[in-house]
Protein backbone atom coordinates (compact mmCIF):
# COMPACT_ATOMS: atom_id res chain seq x y z
CA UNK A 1 0.00 0.00 0.00
CA UNK A 2 1.37 3.40 -0.90
CA UNK A 3 0.57 6.98 0.16
CA UNK A 4 -1.74 8.75 -2.25
CA UNK A 5 -0.41 11.66 -4.27
CA UNK A 6 -3.07 14.40 -4.15
CA UNK A 7 -3.77 14.93 -7.83
CA UNK A 8 -6.42 14.13 -10.39
CA UNK A 9 -7.41 14.75 -13.98
CA UNK A 10 -8.59 18.40 -14.13
CA UNK A 11 -11.46 17.37 -16.40
CA UNK A 12 -13.23 15.64 -13.51
CA UNK A 13 -12.58 18.26 -10.84
CA UNK A 14 -16.04 19.81 -11.27
CA UNK A 15 -17.73 16.47 -10.59
CA UNK A 16 -15.61 15.96 -7.49
CA UNK A 17 -16.34 19.43 -6.15
CA UNK A 18 -20.05 18.92 -6.87
CA UNK A 19 -19.97 15.73 -4.79
CA UNK A 20 -18.23 17.46 -1.88
CA UNK A 21 -20.74 20.32 -2.00
CA UNK A 22 -23.70 17.93 -2.14
CA UNK A 23 -22.46 15.99 0.89
CA UNK A 24 -22.22 19.24 2.84
CA UNK A 25 -25.89 19.94 2.07
CA UNK A 26 -27.17 16.84 3.87
CA UNK A 27 -28.42 17.57 7.38
CA UNK A 28 -27.09 15.75 10.43
CA UNK A 29 -30.19 13.56 10.38
CA UNK A 30 -29.54 12.44 6.81
CA UNK A 31 -26.28 10.62 7.46
CA UNK A 32 -27.39 7.34 5.90
CA UNK A 33 -28.68 9.09 2.77
CA UNK A 34 -25.40 11.00 2.51
CA UNK A 35 -23.38 7.80 2.68
CA UNK A 36 -25.55 6.18 0.03
CA UNK A 37 -25.05 9.22 -2.20
CA UNK A 38 -21.28 9.11 -1.68
CA UNK A 39 -20.95 5.41 -2.48
CA UNK A 40 -23.30 5.64 -5.47
CA UNK A 41 -21.38 8.58 -6.92
CA UNK A 42 -17.99 6.95 -6.37
CA UNK A 43 -19.14 3.79 -8.16
CA UNK A 44 -20.37 5.88 -11.08
CA UNK A 45 -17.10 7.82 -11.26
CA UNK A 46 -14.92 4.71 -11.60
CA UNK A 47 -17.49 2.37 -13.18
CA UNK A 48 -17.63 0.10 -10.14
CA UNK A 49 -20.29 -2.52 -9.41
CA UNK A 50 -20.47 -2.20 -5.63
CA UNK A 51 -18.84 -0.43 -2.70
CA UNK A 52 -18.08 -1.27 0.92
CA UNK A 53 -17.55 1.31 3.66
CA UNK A 54 -16.03 0.19 6.96
CA UNK A 55 -15.02 1.79 10.23
CA UNK A 56 -12.02 -0.03 11.65
CA UNK A 57 -10.85 0.39 15.25
CA UNK A 58 -7.69 -0.63 17.08
CA UNK A 59 -8.16 -2.98 20.01
CA UNK A 60 -6.85 -1.53 23.29
CA UNK A 61 -4.70 -4.58 24.09
CA UNK A 62 -3.91 -6.60 20.96
CA UNK A 63 -1.89 -9.77 21.28
CA UNK A 64 1.84 -9.33 20.52
CA UNK A 65 1.63 -11.52 17.40
CA UNK A 66 -1.64 -10.13 16.05
CA UNK A 67 -1.14 -9.98 12.24
CA UNK A 68 -3.55 -7.04 12.00
CA UNK A 69 -1.75 -5.00 14.69
CA UNK A 70 -4.97 -4.76 16.70
CA UNK A 71 -7.18 -3.42 13.89
CA UNK A 72 -10.69 -4.88 13.60
CA UNK A 73 -13.87 -3.82 11.75
CA UNK A 74 -16.48 -2.08 13.90
CA UNK A 75 -19.07 -0.95 11.33
CA UNK A 76 -19.61 -2.15 7.76
CA UNK A 77 -21.96 -0.78 5.11
CA UNK A 78 -22.53 -2.19 1.61
CA UNK A 79 -23.97 0.00 -1.13
CA UNK A 80 -25.79 -2.96 -2.68
CA UNK A 81 -26.34 -5.62 0.01
CA UNK A 82 -26.95 -8.52 -2.37
CA UNK A 83 -27.18 -11.84 -0.47
CA UNK A 84 -23.93 -13.33 -1.78
CA UNK A 85 -21.98 -10.21 -0.85
CA UNK A 86 -23.63 -9.93 2.56
CA UNK A 87 -22.69 -13.54 3.33
CA UNK A 88 -19.11 -12.93 2.18
CA UNK A 89 -18.73 -9.80 4.31
CA UNK A 90 -20.23 -11.47 7.38
CA UNK A 91 -17.91 -14.45 6.95
CA UNK A 92 -14.88 -12.18 6.76
CA UNK A 93 -16.11 -10.09 9.70
CA UNK A 94 -16.44 -13.18 11.88
CA UNK A 95 -13.11 -14.55 10.70
CA UNK A 96 -11.26 -11.33 11.48
CA UNK A 97 -12.61 -11.18 15.01
CA UNK A 98 -11.67 -14.83 15.47
CA UNK A 99 -8.08 -13.98 14.54
CA UNK A 100 -7.92 -15.97 11.30
CA UNK A 101 -6.80 -13.56 8.61
CA UNK A 102 -5.90 -13.63 4.94
CA UNK A 103 -2.80 -11.93 3.59
CA UNK A 104 -5.02 -9.33 1.89
CA UNK A 105 -6.33 -8.31 5.32
CA UNK A 106 -2.76 -7.87 6.53
CA UNK A 107 -1.97 -5.65 3.53
CA UNK A 108 -5.09 -3.57 4.22
CA UNK A 109 -4.07 -3.00 7.85
CA UNK A 110 -0.33 -2.49 7.38
CA UNK A 111 1.36 0.88 7.61
CA UNK A 112 0.76 4.07 9.55
CA UNK A 113 0.06 6.50 6.72
CA UNK A 114 -2.63 9.09 7.39
CA UNK A 115 -4.03 8.40 3.93
CA UNK A 116 -3.26 5.74 1.35
CA UNK A 117 -4.83 3.76 -1.49
CA UNK A 118 -4.05 0.74 -3.62
CA UNK A 119 -5.05 -1.32 -6.62
CA UNK A 120 -5.72 -4.96 -5.76
CA UNK A 121 -3.57 -6.28 -8.60
CA UNK A 122 -0.64 -4.13 -7.46
CA UNK A 123 -1.01 -4.91 -3.77
CA UNK A 124 -1.26 -8.71 -3.97
CA UNK A 125 1.15 -11.25 -5.52
CA UNK A 126 0.13 -13.30 -8.55
CA UNK A 127 -0.29 -16.53 -6.58
CA UNK A 128 -2.88 -14.91 -4.29
CA UNK A 129 -5.31 -14.71 -7.18
CA UNK A 130 -5.17 -18.49 -7.50
CA UNK A 131 -6.05 -19.00 -3.83
CA UNK A 132 -9.17 -19.68 -1.80
CA UNK A 133 -9.78 -16.14 -0.54
CA UNK A 134 -9.91 -14.58 -4.01
CA UNK A 135 -12.15 -17.37 -5.26
CA UNK A 136 -14.55 -17.20 -2.30
CA UNK A 137 -14.77 -13.46 -1.68
CA UNK A 138 -14.28 -12.13 -5.20
CA UNK A 139 -15.09 -14.58 -7.97
CA UNK A 140 -18.00 -16.30 -6.20
CA UNK A 141 -19.74 -12.97 -5.57
CA UNK A 142 -19.11 -11.74 -9.11
CA UNK A 143 -16.17 -9.42 -8.45
CA UNK A 144 -12.85 -9.47 -10.24
CA UNK A 145 -11.03 -6.40 -8.97
CA UNK A 146 -11.08 -3.71 -6.28
CA UNK A 147 -9.56 -0.45 -5.10
CA UNK A 148 -9.03 0.23 -1.41
CA UNK A 149 -8.72 3.67 0.15
CA UNK A 150 -7.83 4.09 3.81
CA UNK A 151 -7.98 7.23 5.94
CA UNK A 152 -6.88 7.48 9.58
CA UNK A 153 -8.93 9.78 11.79
CA UNK A 154 -6.70 9.23 14.81
CA UNK A 155 -4.37 6.55 16.16
CA UNK A 156 -7.26 4.18 16.87
CA UNK A 157 -9.90 4.76 14.17
CA UNK A 158 -9.72 4.38 10.40
CA UNK A 159 -12.10 4.51 7.48
CA UNK A 160 -11.70 1.83 4.81
CA UNK A 161 -13.43 2.10 1.44
CA UNK A 162 -13.49 -0.65 -1.18
CA UNK A 163 -15.01 -0.38 -4.65
CA UNK A 164 -15.45 -3.51 -6.75
CA UNK A 165 -15.67 -4.27 -10.46
CA UNK A 166 -17.50 -7.10 -12.14
CA UNK A 167 -15.47 -10.20 -12.90
CA UNK A 168 -15.92 -9.55 -16.64
CA UNK A 169 -14.99 -5.85 -16.49
CA UNK A 170 -11.51 -4.48 -17.21
CA UNK A 171 -9.24 -3.93 -14.23
CA UNK A 172 -9.14 -0.63 -12.43
CA UNK A 173 -6.42 1.69 -13.71
CA UNK A 174 -3.96 4.06 -12.08
CA UNK A 175 -6.25 6.92 -13.15
CA UNK A 176 -9.18 5.29 -11.34
CA UNK A 177 -7.03 5.02 -8.23
CA UNK A 178 -5.94 8.63 -8.54
CA UNK A 179 -9.49 9.89 -8.94
CA UNK A 180 -10.88 7.88 -6.05
CA UNK A 181 -8.04 8.94 -3.80
CA UNK A 182 -8.53 12.59 -4.73
CA UNK A 183 -12.23 12.43 -3.87
CA UNK A 184 -11.73 10.66 -0.56
CA UNK A 185 -8.78 12.79 0.52
CA UNK A 186 -11.00 15.86 0.82
CA UNK A 187 -13.65 14.33 3.08
CA UNK A 188 -12.14 14.03 6.55
CA UNK A 189 -14.88 16.28 7.93
CA UNK A 190 -17.45 13.92 6.49
CA UNK A 191 -15.83 10.82 8.01
CA UNK A 192 -15.89 12.46 11.42
CA UNK A 193 -19.56 13.31 10.99
CA UNK A 194 -20.38 9.71 10.10
CA UNK A 195 -18.48 8.31 13.07
CA UNK A 196 -19.99 10.79 15.50
CA UNK A 197 -23.46 9.72 14.38
CA UNK A 198 -22.62 6.21 15.63
CA UNK A 199 -21.21 7.45 18.93
CA UNK A 200 -17.64 6.77 17.91
CA UNK A 201 -14.77 9.24 18.57
CA UNK A 202 -16.68 10.88 21.41
CA UNK A 203 -19.17 8.70 23.32
CA UNK A 204 -18.29 6.36 26.17
CA UNK A 205 -19.99 3.52 24.28
CA UNK A 206 -21.26 3.06 20.71
CA UNK A 207 -24.91 3.92 20.15
CA UNK A 208 -27.51 1.28 19.47
CA UNK A 209 -29.36 1.54 16.15
CA UNK A 210 -32.42 2.97 17.96
CA UNK A 211 -30.32 5.51 19.85
CA UNK A 212 -28.63 6.57 16.63
CA UNK A 213 -31.97 7.31 14.98
CA UNK A 214 -32.98 9.41 17.98
CA UNK A 215 -29.62 11.22 17.99
CA UNK A 216 -29.92 12.19 14.33
CA UNK A 217 -33.43 13.50 14.94
CA UNK A 218 -32.19 15.50 17.94
CA UNK A 219 -29.46 17.07 15.83
CA UNK A 220 -32.07 17.94 13.20
CA UNK A 221 -33.89 19.99 15.84
CA UNK A 222 -36.95 17.81 16.41
CA UNK A 223 -38.71 17.86 19.78
CA UNK A 224 -39.12 14.67 21.82
CA UNK A 225 -42.76 14.45 20.73
CA UNK A 226 -41.83 14.90 17.07
CA UNK A 227 -39.09 12.27 17.36
CA UNK A 228 -41.51 9.77 18.90
CA UNK A 229 -43.98 10.37 16.07
CA UNK A 230 -41.32 10.17 13.37
CA UNK A 231 -39.85 6.94 14.72
CA UNK A 232 -43.26 5.45 15.62
CA UNK A 233 -42.39 4.90 19.26
CA UNK A 234 -43.88 5.97 22.57
CA UNK A 235 -42.77 9.29 24.11
CA UNK A 236 -41.45 7.34 27.09
CA UNK A 237 -39.25 5.16 24.84
CA UNK A 238 -37.91 8.26 23.11
CA UNK A 239 -37.16 9.89 26.47
CA UNK A 240 -35.29 6.79 27.66
CA UNK A 241 -33.18 6.81 24.48
CA UNK A 242 -32.38 10.50 24.90
CA UNK A 243 -31.28 9.98 28.51
CA UNK A 244 -29.06 7.11 27.38
CA UNK A 245 -27.55 9.26 24.62
CA UNK A 246 -26.81 12.08 27.07
CA UNK A 247 -25.17 9.60 29.43
CA UNK A 248 -22.98 8.10 26.70
CA UNK A 249 -21.93 11.57 25.53
CA UNK A 250 -21.48 12.85 29.11
CA UNK A 251 -23.81 15.82 28.56
CA UNK A 252 -26.92 17.06 30.32
CA UNK A 253 -28.80 18.88 27.59
CA UNK A 254 -29.41 19.07 23.87
CA UNK A 255 -27.53 22.37 23.60
CA UNK A 256 -24.44 20.84 25.21
CA UNK A 257 -24.73 17.79 22.96
CA UNK A 258 -24.95 20.00 19.87
CA UNK A 259 -21.99 22.12 20.98
CA UNK A 260 -19.94 18.99 21.66
CA UNK A 261 -20.90 17.56 18.26
CA UNK A 262 -19.95 20.73 16.40
CA UNK A 263 -16.67 20.97 18.27
CA UNK A 264 -15.69 17.41 17.35
CA UNK A 265 -16.43 18.04 13.67
CA UNK A 266 -13.49 20.44 13.48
Amino acid sequence: MHPFANSANPAVHDDVFALWDRLAEFSAGEGDAALTHLLTTLCAMVTAQNALWAVVVRLPSPTPKDPLFGWRPRLVRLLHPVPAMVASVQEQFDTLWAGNVDSSHVVAASGNEAFCANLLFEAMPTEWFEGEHYRRHYLEVGHGDSIQVRCSLNDDVRIHLFVFRDVHAPRFSALDLELLGFVMHGLRWYYRQQLLSHGLLIADAPLTSSERRVLLALLDGLTEKQIAQKLDQSPNTTHVHIKSIYTKFNVGSRSTLTALWLGKLR
